[in-house]
C-alpha cells in the first residue's frame, strides 16, 4: 500500500505495524483525557494504549479505562513506568507520551512512515508548549521552538521496540535527564535517528513563577546523576547559553514585557535548579 505524504509516496506494509503508546502518569485526571483523546484521534489504524499509573488516588485510572487503555499500576518513577509498559507492549514501535501532552494530528502515521521508509530506529518529534496556559507558557514555547533542527536538545520518544529493549530502556536511576540520556545512548550505540514534521504539545505548563521555581528545584535535586553519568554531553545539553536563542530575538525585541519575561524565566529556572543541586549535595531536604 502507498500513502501520500506531501509530494512523495511512501511504501507502507499492507498490515500496519502496531504502535504501543505508553503513558506514564500519576494524579493526572486534569490532563489525561485530552492526552488520550489526541491518541485516539490519530489517523493511524493500529495503536494500543498502555497507561502505567503510579498508584493515583484520583480518577486517572477510571478515565484511562474509559478510553480503552490497558492500565497497570507500577512505580516508583516514570522511567520504571515506561520500561514496565514496554515489557508488556505488543507493538513493533513504542511511543512514550506523558499524560500532560497532546499529540498533533498525524504524528504517529508520520513517525511510522519515516521509520519504515528511512530505516530509522527512532524519530525525534518536536516538543512544544501550549501558549494558552499562561504568560510563562508563552515564554516556554518561544524557547522550545528554538530547538527545531537543534542536534543537542531535542530528544527521542518514538522507538523501534527492538532498539529500545536493546538499550535496556530508560535508566531507572535517573529522575531527570532520562530523555537526554536515552537519546545519547541511541547515538552511541549506532542506532539511526530521524526527524519528522510534527509535534507534541505540553499542556501541563506552570501558571506562576512559584510553580517554575518548585519544578526546577525538584529537577535540580536529581539532575546531578545525569551529569555524573555523561558529563561531556550533559554540559552541552544543559548549557543556559544557547546559540539557538538567537532565533527568538525578533520575537523578543519588539516587546519589553516578553523580553524581560524570557530573561527572568531562564534566570529563575537555572537558579532554582542550582539550588536544588546544592541542597542535594549538602544533604538538605
Amino acid at each position: 500500500m502507498k500513502k501520500e505524504t506531501g509530494s512523495s509516496l511512501v511504501e507502507m506494509p499492507l498490515q500496519l505495524p502496531l504502535v504501543s503508546v505508553i503513558v506514564p502518569c500519576r494524579e493526572s485526571e486534569e490532563t489525561i483525557s485530552k492526552c488520550l483523546d489526541s491518541v485516539r484521534s490519530q489517523d493511524y489504524g493500529n495503536i494500543e494504549i498502555i497507561v502505567v499509573d503510579n498508584f493515583s488516588k484520583d480518577a486517572t485510572r477510571r478515565i484511562a479505562e474509559e478510553f480503552g487503555a490497558r492500565v497497570y499500576e507500577f512505580g516508583p518513577e516514570r522511567c520504571a513506568q515506561v520500561n514496565f509498559g514496554a515489557k508488556n507492549a505488543l507493538g513493533q514501535y513504542i511511543y512514550r507520551v506523558d499524560s500532560d501532552f497532546v499529540l498533533s494530528g498525524g504524528v504517529i502515521r508520520k513517525a511510522v512512515e519515516a521509520c519504515e521508509s528511512g530505516g530509522y530506529d527512532s524519530v525525534i518529534i518536536h516538543n512544544t508548549s501550549d501558549p494558552s496556559v499562561s504568560f510563562w507558557s508563552r515564554i516556554r514555547k518561544l524557547e522550545r521552538d528554538t530547538y527545531i533542527g537543534d542536534e543537542l536538545v531535542p530528544v527521542a520518544r518514538f522507538f523501534r521496540r527492538r532498539a529500545f529493549m536493546t538499550l535496556g530502556g530508560y535508566d531507572e536511576s535517573l529522575i531527570a535527564g532520562e530523555d537526554y540520556d536515552i537519546t545519547n545512548r541511541l547515538r552511541e550505540a549506532g542506532f539511526k535517528l530521524g526527524r519528522i514534521d510534527a509535534e507534541d504539545m505540553h499542556i501541563g505548563e506552570p501558571k506562576s513563577m512559584r510553580e517554575i521555581i518548585q519544578k526546577h528545584y525538584v529537577y535540580g535535586k536529581s539532575i546531578g546523576r545525569f551529569i555524573e553519568k555523561d558529563r561531556y554531553m550533559a554540559v552541552k545539553q544543559l548549557n543556559p547559553l544557547r546559540a539557538s536563542y538567537l532565533k527568538v530575538l525578533p520575537s523578543l525585541l519588539p516587546s519589553p514585557r516578553v523580553f524581560f519575561g524570557f530573561v527572568a524565566y531562564e534566570t529563575v529556572r537555572y537558579m532554582a535548579a542550582g539550588l536544588g543541586m546544592l541542597s542535594r549535595r549538602l544533604g538538605m531536604a
